[in-house]
C-alpha cells in the first residue's frame, strides 16, 4: 500500500526504469529498513569482536600463510582506535592552552594535527615492517612460489563453481560436493606450502581461558541456532514487505545469547600490556 507521495523528479530517457521520489509505499520502506537493520548489525559485530579482543594478539593465532593478510586486517581495525586516541590528544592540548573547542577553526585546528600524527604513525609501522622483513620471499625457490599461486587459483574456480552448483537448483548436486572438496583441499595444500615462508617465533604463547571459551561457544551456539531455528521460523527470518515483521521469543533468545561475552568475558589487554608481554 501507499502511505505518502512525494513530487517525483523527471529523469531523462536513458535512466528509463530509476525513479526518484513519488509513491512511498510501506514495502519500499520496510526493504530500506531490513538492510539498514543488517548493515548495522555487521557493524556492531565487527565492533564487538574488536572490543572483546585485542586485534594485536590475532596474529599469534593466525596460520603462517595469512600472516601477512592478517596483518592488514589488524592494521586496518586498529586505525579508527588510533584516529580516536588523537582527537582526543589534540582536544586535550588545545584545551589546556586554552584555545576555543568550538567552531569551523577548532575543525581545523584539530584536523590538520590529527592526519600529522596519523602520517607519523603510517611512517613507523611502515619502517617497523620493513626492518621485520613484511612481504618478503626468502629462499622459497620460484617453483614452489608458482605451485603456491597455482594451486590457489585452481582452489579459488573449484570453490567458485561448487557455490554456484549450490546456489543453481538446475544444477545436479553430484557437481556441488565433489568441486567444493577439491577446492578445500587445493586451498589447505596452498596454504600449507605458504606457510612454510614464514618463520615466526612466540615468546609466551596465548592461553585460552575461560572467558575465551565462553565467546567461542556463545558464537557457535547462536550460529546453530540460527541453523535449526530457520526450518520453523522461516517467516520471522525473512519476513514479506507487504506486512510488519513478526517476532519469536526463540530467536530473541537467542539472539541474547550471543550477547553473553559482553557480560562475562574480561576486558580485553591494552595495547601497552600486549606489548611488554611480546
Amino acid at each position: 500500500p501507499v502511505l505518502f507521495s512525494l513530487p517525483e523528479i523527471p529523469l531523462p530517457e536513458v535512466a528509463r526504469g530509476i525513479q526518484l521520489l513519488g509513491d512511498v509505499t510501506q514495502g519500499a520502506i520496510l526493504s530500506g529498513l531490513y538492510d539498514g537493520m543488517r548493515l548495522a548489525t555487521i557493524i556492531i559485530c565487527v565492533g564487538a569482536a574488536n572490543s572483546l579482543a585485542n586485534p594485536r594478539q590475532l596474529l599469534a593465532s593466525v596460520p603462517p600463510a595469512l600472516y601477512e593478510v592478517g596483518t592488514a586486517i589488524v592494521v586496518a581495525m586498529s586505525v579508527f582506535g588510533q584516529l580516536a586516541d588523537s582527537v582526543k590528544r589534540v582536544h586535550k592540548a588545545r584545551k589546556l592552552r586554552g584555545e576555543p573547542g568550538k567552531g569551523v577553526r577548532a575543525v581545523k585546528r584539530t584536523l590538520i594535527p590529527v592526519l600529522e600524527d596519523a602520517l607519523e604513525r603510517s611512517l613507523t609501522l611502515a619502517a617497523s615492517m620493513d626492518s621485520r622483513g613484511y612481504g618478503r620471499a626468502g629462499d622459497t625457490p620460484k617453483r614452489e612460489r608458482w605451485t603456491t599461486g597455482t594451486l590457489m587459483i585452481l582452489a579459488l574456480i573449484a570453490l567458485a563453481i561448487g557455490s554456484y552448483a549450490f546456489l543453481d537448483a538446475s544444477v545436479t548436486s553430484y557437481l556441488s560436493w565433489p568441486m567444493m572438496i577439491v577446492g578445500v583441499a587445493f586451498a589447505g595444500l596452498a596454504m600449507r606450502l605458504a606457510g612454510r615462508r614464514v618463520r615466526r617465533t612466540r615468546y609466551r604463547p596465548i592461553r585460552w581461558r575461560a572467558g575465551e571459551w565462553v565467546a567461542v561457544v556463545s558464537g557457535v551456539s547462536v550460529a546453530v541456532g540460527f541453523k535449526l531455528a530457520s526450518a520453523s521460523h522461516l517467516e520471522v527470518m525473512y519476513p514479506m514487505w507487504d506486512g510488519w515483521p513478526e517476532i519469536s521469543l526463540l530467536l530473541v533468545a537467542i539472539v541474547l545469547l550471543g550477547a553473553i561475552p559482553a557480560v562475562l568475558t574480561p576486558p580485553a589487554p591494552r595495547d601497552e600490556d600486549v606489548e611488554e608481554d611480546a
